[in-house]
């Protein structure tokens, strides 16, 4: 049985509205394909930048691993919750949820590391005797968060020698391609070997650097440069729950379908305005406006209702009422 969603909303309505508006009937004016393209290019990249609408917010879920503090969403791995995260939604939002407990977000540095600030722990780890380049040993403070890892002295011509680690557990020299061979730190036993270029100078300290920390739940996250850093650092898998905006899906077939079907004129007018500004028809374009603005206004009829029956948050909203009326589970009215 046809609905009249199936009727009237799918991919090939959408083609016969955006050929009747740009005045194309034939497809040797504009092809079924170079249509879909137009479609496509505004459902993916114009309609969530025009509309933030209610429909599109959902949550996202991925897991923390232990002793591992930042999670970067330009991740290679297909299977990863944060794989094109950065195309997938369009932002991120609080509130967030580690293992069911709400944590602190922010998107700010300056606030973040106010909260929970890196402290550089510097211990001397050995001496230099003008001869020996290779040091070994176990950090005294651990674990370390990595991409924080510093081994530093100065040689016989009173010039610095730093090594500094790659997040993935090698010792290198900042700025520098060439390789410092067995040169490792493992940031959850502080086991280390580190060779420098040349020896410390005699009785010159050869100083670690490091920012060692109490793994736990973490409460607080940090959202910057499109990675998600947490405190506490994590000491076991704990599944991280926060709220998105995704872009709209693609639509690929003829019987396909925008994800609400009262999208589908928004978006023959948005790949109309498209295929129009491509022709440089600019007196069209404003012909058709009025109406784009029209169908944008519908759509976030929807959302402005939806928000409209959430009241604006008090001290008196906040209040549950769970417990006041004898349910016989021993929980009390308030917060929890």
């Amino acid at each position: 049985m046809i609905t009249p969603d199936n009727k009237y909303s799918t991919l090939a309505q959408i083609r016969i509205k955006v050929r009747k508006l740009t005045r194309s009937p034939s497809a040797s004016q504009i092809s079924d394909s170079e249509i879909d393209n137009y479609i496509n290019n505004f459902v993916l990249y114009d309609f969530p930048e025009h509309l933030r609408t209610f429909y599109l917010r959902t949550t996202l879920t991925f897991y923390t691993q232990p002793y591992v503090d930042v999670y970067a969403t330009d991740t290679t791995n297909v299977d990863d919750p944060l794989y094109n995260f950065n195309n997938i939604y369009t932002t991120t939002h609080a509130p967030i949820y580690v293992a069911g407990y709400q944590a602190y977000m922010s998107q700010s540095r300056e606030q973040f590391f106010g909260v929970f600030p890196m402290f550089n722990n510097i211990a001397q780890i050995g001496a230099g005797d003008g001869i020996t380049t290779n040091f070994s040993g176990t950090l005294s403070a651990v674990p370390v968060l990595a991409n924080n890892v510093t081994f530093s002295s100065v040689d016989v011509n009173n010039l610095g020698l730093v090594l500094k680690d790659d997040g993935n557990g090698n010792l290198v020299i900042p700025n520098s391609t060439p390789t410092v061979p067995a040169s490792t730190i493992n940031y959850v036993t502080g086991a280390y070997t580190i060779n420098f270029p040349t020896a410390p100078a005699s009785g010159v300290a050869v100083n670690s650097m490091t920012v060692p920390y109490v793994p736990s739940r973490p409460t607080g996250v940090l959202y910057y440069e499109n990675k998600f850093t947490f405190r506490a650092v994590p000491d076991q898998p704990y599944p991280v729950n926060l709220e998105v905006y995704k872009r709209p899906t693609e639509i690929l077939n003829g019987t396909d379908m925008p994800e609400l079907s009262e999208w589908w004129q928004y978006i023959a007018y948005g790949a109309t305005k498209k295929v129009l500004e491509d022709r440089m028809d600019i007196e069209t374009v404003q012909l058709i406006m009025p109406e784009f603005k029209q169908q944008e206004r519908l759509i976030l009829r929807r959302t402005l209702v939806q928000l409209t029956n959430e009241r604006t948050a008090t001290i008196f909203t906040e209040q549950s009422s769970i417990g006041t009326v004898g349910n016989g589970l021993g929980w009390g009215g308030g917060n929890f």
